[in-house]
């Protein structure tokens, strides 16, 4: 699965939830087994590398392939609004304790009470095309929707049609394109990066 922006989330309400790791175990239909945790320290080399690999999807993003200041993005950059402590990196490894092949940039309570925001949900070019990305981000959107999320939003960078595809795929409806300006976040907007396309899912609180 290529990388789009998205945004997931948690209640507020929610106190023990809120508070607990984000995690998953995820098996998919070909018995391939997967986790999703926190990052931690050691994360970092496992993550760079999958950034430099996935050179297809930056070149569409931003129009250059991917250096040094898009991990740099990944763990610095928050949207106007958002508080730090409700930022989160999370990794995708192969079982639990495999190497990193997927990163997930998750703000939660973002940008309302009931949402929150992911940076980017991004596999390893290597995954893309397999059920490993419906599979990663179905566990996720149910563990939100247990949690009262209310809805996701998404953006998808203009012409990235694999991240349309994905999207579309878990029912994401498309709305109006994000204004296109200086800066993205809390960073200068690239000379080449494309404008990006939002999307939305309403969820239906589970349990």
């Amino acid at each position: 699965m290529g990388g789009i922006r998205w945004l997931l989330g948690r209640s507020r309400c929610d106190d023990v939830l809120m508070t607990e790791p984000i995690t998953a175990e995820i098996t998919t239909a070909d018995g391939r087994r997967y986790a999703v945790r926190e990052a931690g320290p050691d994360d970092e080399p496992g993550v760079l590398a999958l950034l430099q690999a996935a050179t297809t999807y930056f070149e569409a993003a931003t129009g250059l392939p991917s250096g040094p200041a898009d991990l740099q993005s990944l763990y610095y950059s928050l949207p106007p609004g958002a508080d730090w402590q409700d930022k989160r990196i999370l990794v995708v490894t192969e079982d639990t304790g495999g190497p990193v092949v997927g990163v997930i940039d998750a703000i939660l309570r973002f940008p309302a009470p009931d949402a929150c925001a992911v940076g980017l949900f991004l596999l390893h070019p290597s995954l893309w095309g397999t059920r490993t990305g419906p599979a990663v981000a179905g566990a996720l959107l149910e563990r939100a929707a247990a949690s009262g999320t209310a809805r996701v939003t998404a953006t998808v960078p203009v012409g990235w049609d694999r991240g349309r595809r994905f999207l579309t795929s878990l029912s994401f409806r498309f709305g109006d394109p994000a204004p296109h300006g200086p800066t993205t976040a809390n960073r200068s907007t690239g000379p080449r990066e494309r404008a990006v396309e939002r999307a939305e899912l309403v969820l239906t609180r589970q349990g």
